[in-house]
């Protein structure tokens, strides 16, 4: 009896192709070697090579095959330099995890946010995840075997606000958004897409959460982490289901973090 192949049965015997933007630092990074052990084969996008050497450096011998990107996602040629890269060595494209943001001053309050602040957060952290899930959506509605993944990184604070952090919320609210239309418009391609919110995991970004963060009632108090690594895993256990399965939005918090509740 004669049987069709699924796409992932097409596609088994070679390895995946993943893109992790911001992958010089924190979280971008642990997923990147995460993904490299497992023996994905990554293209790690961020503005600065030197980091994004040093994560490529950490992972281990014999795993997956890196290939590192100089790329500000929010410059639309760099973004097409980025996924015409990746074409053009590994031939597709399996997974965008859409990691590159900032913040922006902190503590700054809304009446004193300078203008230029605002849209550089929007630039980085909306319309670069758009551009960069647009270059990955063309790609994967192309390619053959067709379809991929896109897994886009929220936060906590798609659902609740920090104090002093206008632009930061508005633009994870915003990537919500995002995912859930692309996830409605990959339907027919074999696309997936979903959202990762994290909360308080140890990186750079979060450094000064464990000796003191500012809380709605004004006052400042530390805050419990988690490892990064457990983030990383999660990522990666969303990367490899198969396209017929999708993990929409997951949650992934430092358990005692005031988030739940009244804190």
């Amino acid at each position: 009896m004669n049987t069709v192949k699924t796409t992932d049965e097409e596609s088994a015997g070679a390895p995946k192709v993943a893109v992790v933007t911001g992958a010089g630092s924190g979280i971008g990074r642990a997923v990147a070697v995460e993904l490299l052990t497992a023996g994905w084969s990554v293209a790690l996008a961020g503005r600065r090579p030197e980091p994004l050497a040093q994560t490529a450096a950490g992972a281990p011998a014999g795993g997956g095959t890196p290939l590192t990107v100089r790329a500000d996602v929010s410059r639309p040629e760099d973004v097409a330099a980025l996924f015409g890269a990746v074409r053009d060595r590994f031939g597709r494209l399996d997974l965008l995890f859409n990691n590159a943001g900032t913040f922006g001053p902190g503590g700054v309050p809304v009446e004193e946010l300078p203008y230029e602040a605002w849209r550089h957060v929007v630039d980085t952290n909306l319309n670069g995840a758009f551009l960069c899930a647009q270059a990955a959506y063309r790609q994967m509605k192309e390619q053959d075997p067709r379809g991929g993944r896109i897994i886009n990184n929220g936060s906590i604070s798609a659902h609740t606000p920090r104090p002093h952090s206008v632009a930061y919320t508005a633009t994870k609210h915003a990537l919500t958004g995002l995912t859930k239309s692309l996830s409605l418009d990959g339907r027919p391609y074999g696309i997936a897409v979903g959202q990762i919110d994290i909360g308080n995991a140890a990186t750079e970004m979060t450094a000064g959460m464990q000796t003191g963060a500012l809380q709605a009632n004004g006052e400042t108090a530390p805050e419990p982490v988690m490892d990064v690594a457990d983030v990383a895993r999660t990522v990666r256990h969303m990367a490899e289901l198969p396209l017929e399965a999708n993990v929409q939005f997951a949650t992934v918090m430092a358990t005692a973090m005031p988030y739940v509740g009244r804190g």
